[in-house]
This record gives structure tokens, C-alpha cells and sequence, in this order.
């Protein structure tokens, strides 16, 4: 979608708002009014305002969401406001980081792969932010419809035995080694029923990790290297 195409969106007087697909409003930070992304919301006739948002790109019932390219991405961490952003983003109940098009093109990249790969861990392991990976600016407008419509429906009563409970410490610790490549649950409860401790894990040399079923040597290479650079 070019330029003019995306003006031409935004300048006609009337859009059919007849079906429109979202009934709860997508709030677009005024930044991103010229983006394709607003220009496809538009397109697909969703239910849109724009405001100039504090924290986020985008404000969908109480869900704050940010949107970043992969140049974003990089740019971010090397002017080292993605942290603070982030701080920002978990000051809402939900929220998402919503990377577009994260291509790891590593050759045309500023940033050492393992800086990229790591930031990319802290932001879900440290943060807690949740990641949504999306194809381009339309996938990006089809994904944000999508959670819109979630609220669409009423909501109902839970049952408090059908709530699921909180992890246990063991389980948080799987979820600590999962975040790794390569490393599923299997591989995440054999390290934990071999080592006991994240501690004990983190300080094992790649020989000894190893030892472990179900990671090579180019797992264990990963793993180390994802701690120590």
C-alpha cells in the first residue's frame, strides 16, 4: 500500500460503517496515523479512535500494546529506552510487545545476535511482557481486530475450581529454562531433576550439559553462550 493510497484512506469523508468489524475500539496512538497499520484497520472497517497515548502504540480495553519493527527493535535497546518502555507497558494489567516482521537477519544487524537474542528473553523472563510475532502491518491491523473482538462477547461468571492455578516454584523454574532455544519441558525437568537448582544449571559446563539426553552439542553451545555473552 502506497503513501497516496494510504491518504486517500483517510481523506474520504465517508467509510462504510455500516458492519463494522469491532465493536470495541482500537485506540491508535496519533504517531502511528500515518502507518500502514492504521491504514489497514481502516481498510477493514474496525472500530478506530485516535489519541496520543502515554505509554503504547495501541489501547484496546484496558491492553496496552507496543509495536516494533526489527530496526525498532535494535534501535531501542541500543538508545536504551526499550527498558523503560516496557516498565511502562506492565503499569496496564495486560499488555503485549508486538515485533513486525522480525526477520534475525543478523548481517545487516547493529547488534552482536547473541545482545538481540538475549533482549528478546528478558523482555518475556524479565519483564514479563508477552511477545506476538506478526508478518507485516496487515497481519499486525488482523491481530489487533482479533483481540478486539475478544471483548465483543459478554463476559460470564468463572467458576473459582475451573481457575487455574498459580505455577509452583518448580514449575516457574521450568518456565525459566524453557525460555532458552531448544529447550522443551522434557529437557527443562531433566536438567532440573539432574542439577535441582536454576543456579546449579546456569554453572554446569557445556560437557556436562551434555550428559543430558536431549541436548547436542549445538544445544549446549546455545545455552552457554546466551549466559555468558
Amino acid at each position: 500500500m502506497s503513501k497516496k493510497e494510504i491518504e486517500n484512506i483517510f481523506s474520504k469523508k465517508e467509510v462504510k460503517r455500516e458492519i463494522q468489524n469491532t465493536k470495541v475500539p482500537i485506540i491508535v496512538d496519533t504517531r502511528e496515523k500515518q502507518s500502514l497499520v492504521a491504514a489497514n484497520l481502516v481498510e477493514k472497517n474496525a472500530k478506530i479512535s485516535f489519541e496520543t497515548l502515554e505509554i503504547g502504540d495501541y489501547l484496546i480495553d484496558e491492553i496496552a500494546i507496543e509495536r516494533k519493527t526489527f530496526k525498532d527493535f535494535q534501535g531501542s535497546i541500543v538508545n536504551k529506552r526499550l527498558a523503560e518502555q516496557l516498565t511502562n507497558l506492565k503499569k496496564y494489567k495486560k499488555c503485549f510487545l508486538i515485533l513486525e516482521g522480525f526477520i534475525y537477519n543478523y548481517q545487516d544487524s547493529i547488534l552482536h545476535e547473541n545482545a538481540i537474542r538475549g533482549m528478546v528473553l528478558s523482555v518475556s523472563l524479565e519483564f514479563g511482557v508477552p511477545i506476538i510475532y506478526t508478518e507485516n502491518e496487515e497481519d499486525t491491523a488482523k491481530f489487533l481486530i482479533t483481540l478486539a473482538k475478544k471483548f465483543d462477547k459478554p463476559k460470564t461468571d468463572i467458576s473459582l475450581r475451573q481457575k487455574k492455578p498459580e505455577m509452583t516454584f518448580e514449575e516457574k523454574k521450568q518456565f525459566v529454562l524453557e525460555g532458552f532455544p531448544g529447550i522443551g519441558p522434557t529437557t527443562a525437568k531433566r536438567l532440573l531433576e539432574k542439577y535441582k537448582t536454576l543456579e546449579n544449571i546456569f554453572k554446569q559446563k557445556k560437557e556436562s550439559l551434555e550428559e543430558i539426553d536431549s541436548i547436542d552439542d549445538k544445544k549446549a553451545e546455545e545455552f552457554k553462550k546466551i549466559l555468558e555473552d
